[in-house]
């Protein structure tokens, strides 16, 4: 598959844009577990044009991390020209993606995100921007089904994401991105795989499409190729904690043990710190640990798991970490 020059071989996993999620250090990290290419937090468009530290941080990227793709956001036409053009000259990403999916209501009640689902000429002009004012630079889109159950298809009957698709390609986007949901769902209940397989097999389409949402195992990724026919799979909240998926995904006979996954863990605790502080990188990454599938067997998780939110130092942190190794060891003798 490739998106423009970039080549991201066959079947590639992809991890989603995830706001205070995907930082440089956890795009390395997934980088080196296998993720064919990586996304930034989304960046805003209004606070990119008036030079917001907190936005412009976002923009940093390390040649080791590559192909790496910047997303922006926003609602005015000249502010997401002038961001792309900003976050090309700064970080010169290998992908340029623009958010129409983000549901939360700071962003898509205030029309930006899935808030374009309820404007597509506007989208359709933003697209059309950008993609103008980045010329060397490929463009891609991330959306969802539509905005709700009610607009998931038009009166003529057919689905409004297949129609929407084309209707982006011709404003000259290079792969589109699919959450099977609509906005009013937010992340609950199903994802709807079938319409994104719609998508990709309509003649009209000739962009790669990439699917997502609730891809949790390699079974299921495997399962998406091969009964939706995506060209990729983007995953999102399943590497909460387990950052390790990509490998799986592209070995399934490779198993990673108790021990290694927790030394993972703690090599992501280390890049949070480094990057930030001591504190806050803790705060930033224990959601992670939270969530992480590795402690869910031991006895009394919920006792460890407030153990490991309530850590606010490297050292005592680890140590809560090898009492969960030494637990998970003698659980298994």
């Amino acid at each position: 598959m490739r998106i423009g020059n970039v080549n991201l071989g066959e079947q590639p996993v992809l991890l989603a844009p995830m706001e205070d999620v995907t930082d440089i250090g956890f795009r390395l990290l997934c980088r080196q577990m296998g993720a064919a290419m990586v996304y930034s937090e989304f960046v805003s468009s209004d606070a990119l044009i008036r030079m917001v530290g907190k936005s412009l941080d976002k923009l940093k990227v390390c040649d080791e991390e590559r192909p790496v793709a910047i997303q922006i956001y926003g609602r005015d036409v000249d502010a997401m020209r002038q961001a792309a053009r900003i976050v090309v000259e700064q970080a010169h990403p290998d992908v340029l993606d623009i958010n129409f999916g983000c549901p939360v209501r700071k962003v898509a009640g205030k029309g930006a995100g899935s808030g374009m689902l309820r404007n597509v000429p506007l989208m359709l002009d933003i697209t059309r921007a950008v993609v103008e004012a980045v010329p060397g630079t490929p463009v891609t889109v991330k959306t969802r089904l539509a905005w709700d159950s009610d607009s998931l298809y038009l009166p003529d009957g057919k689905p409004f994401i297949v129609d929407l698709a084309k209707r982006l390609q011709d404003c000259g986007i290079q792969a589109l991105t699919i959450h099977g949901r609509t906005r009013a769902q937010m992340y609950t209940g199903e994802a709807d795989w079938t319409l994104i397989r719609e998508v990709k097999a309509d003649p009209g389409i000739h962009i790669p499409i990439i699917g997502n949402g609730d891809v949790c195992t390699a079974e299921r990724a495997r399962e998406c190729f091969d009964q939706y026919g995506v060209d990729a799979v983007m995953i999102g909240r399943a590497t909460f904690g387990r950052p390790w998926i990509f490998r799986e995904i592209a070995d399934p006979s490779q198993t990673l043990t108790i021990d290694d996954k927790i030394d993972i863990l703690k090599q992501q605790v280390l890049a949070s710190i480094g990057r930030i502080d001591e504190y806050r990188g803790i705060l930033h990454v224990r959601r992670h640990l939270a969530a992480t599938p590795v402690f869910k067997g031991i006895p009394d998780f919920r006792e460890t798991r407030v153990r490991m939110l309530r850590a606010d130092t490297k050292d005592e942190l680890f140590r809560i970490m090898e009492d969960v190794r030494l637990m998970l060891g003698n659980l298994q003798q």
